[in-house]
């Protein structure tokens, strides 16, 4: 007669679980059935155990065999760059970043596609890394134009880590080059902004107004939309920010004056620039910026350049440095620094202040000495 243990046929001890089946010939037969350390059922005889005891023994050991054992290294999808940038711009960059057409996508197109394209990932090291720098180097790209591409570079590779493409980034170890030396773009002098304004069209002269009187970028220049105007308060509110904080710029009377023109002339439509053709903001003034410089017979002139001139000469009026971080949107001073300015006759200026200084100390420091000589001599009359 079998043993009451035997009879019941199934026992759940909660990391797995054993039963027993009665063979043809009336043996019972002990079974283990637990999963694997990669969720997968497994169901086996317990090809020891003669008893609950010993069954329940080999499914111990076979889960502590299972969860011991060294897991499979699992293979990483095989994806080359050129592909993998399709990935990031259309799951990371087009859903978190406003400016990617203007940064990542540019990047991508003129500088990184070209060298990395038909590489997979897991060929492209740090000893290809330094070999692309040092080809930029060699074709006189500017420093801070290469610190751009490492630094899309490497966010595209943190995020394939992330997304399990990579095991690690090969541009961890490699330094991005201090800029402390670049040049800091031109700063238009009063006679260049009058030559460049006159030789612009309406819409481009209006544009670069704005910006020379308030510091704003481009972007929010050209999305500016009449509601976010306070013509009582004569400031400007600007929300959709690189920082993305609010900040008010001031309405000086130059851009007082334009803005009432323009209300006049395009106070319909819900922006303050649009394009003709299509009624929504214009994209890009390069083109028009472009023509402007050649017939005003200047060298090229860059958008970010009239907000180097908004920023340089309202600290040559006596604005401070937190101010003017303050106007133009910048997280730190350090940034606001790079769109400082100072010509060379403004140096110049700054060192001949010392010369008057001295000069004036000598003259004090003269006349103290004739005082006391005058001092002296009345006493010695005295006695």
């Amino acid at each position: 007669m079998a043993s009451k243990s035997t009879k019941a046929r199934h026992k759940n001890y909660g990391y797995g679980s054993v039963y027993v089946r009665q063979t043809k010939q009336g043996i019972s037969r002990y079974y283990i059935d637990y999963r694997d350390r990669n969720g997968e059922r497994i169901q086996r005889v317990a090809k020891y155990a003669t008893s609950w005891e010993g069954a329940v023994s080999e499914l111990k050991d076979a889960i502590l065999k299972e969860h011991v054992k060294e897991s499979p290294a699992k293979k990483k999808p095989v994806i080359k760059f050129k592909d993998f940038a399709q990935v990031y711009l259309r799951d990371y960059a087009m859903v978190k970043k406003r400016a990617w057409q203007s940064t990542d996508k540019v990047y991508l197109n003129a500088n990184l596609l070209p060298y990395f394209g038909d590489h997979e990932l897991t060929e492209i090291t740090p000893l290809l890394v330094e070999r692309f720098i040092a080809k930029r180097v060699k074709d006189g790209v500017m420093k801070s134009t290469i610190n751009r591409d490492l630094s899309c570079l490497k966010k595209m590779f943190n995020k394939a880590i992330d997304w399990n493409y990579l095991n690690e980034n090969p541009l961890t170890k490699i330094k991005l080059f201090t800029e402390k030396d670049n040049v800091r773009g031109k700063v238009l002098s009063e006679e260049e902004e009058a030559r460049l304004l006159s030789a612009c069209p309406p819409h481009l002269k209006s544009i670069l107004i704005f910006a020379l009187n308030t510091g704003m970028r481009l972007g929010e220049i050209l999305n500016l939309q009449w509601n976010r105007i306070d013509f009582e308060a004569r400031r400007i509110r600007i929300e959709k920010t690189k920082s993305g904080k609010t900040r008010f710029v001031p309405i000086n009377d130059v851009l007082f004056d334009e803005l009432n023109r323009l209300a006049k002339e395009n106070g319909q439509s819900p922006f303050v620039f649009t394009n003709p053709k299509t009624g929504m903001p214009p994209t890009t003034i390069k083109t028009a910026l472009r023509a402007a410089c050649r017939r005003s017979g200047l060298e090229r002139i860059w958008c970010r350049d009239m907000r180097r001139t908004f920023a340089t000469r309202i600290l040559q009026k006596g604005a401070d440095i937190e101010t003017v971080r303050s106007l133009l949107g910048h997280y730190s001073i350090s940034v606001t620094q790079r769109y400082v300015h100072s010509n060379e006759e403004k140096r110049r200026e700054a060192v001949e202040l010392l010369r008057k200084g001295d000069k004036l100390l000598h003259q004090g420091d003269m006349k103290q000495n004739e005082d006391e000589d005058r001092g002296v001599t009345c006493l010695f009359s005295v006695n």
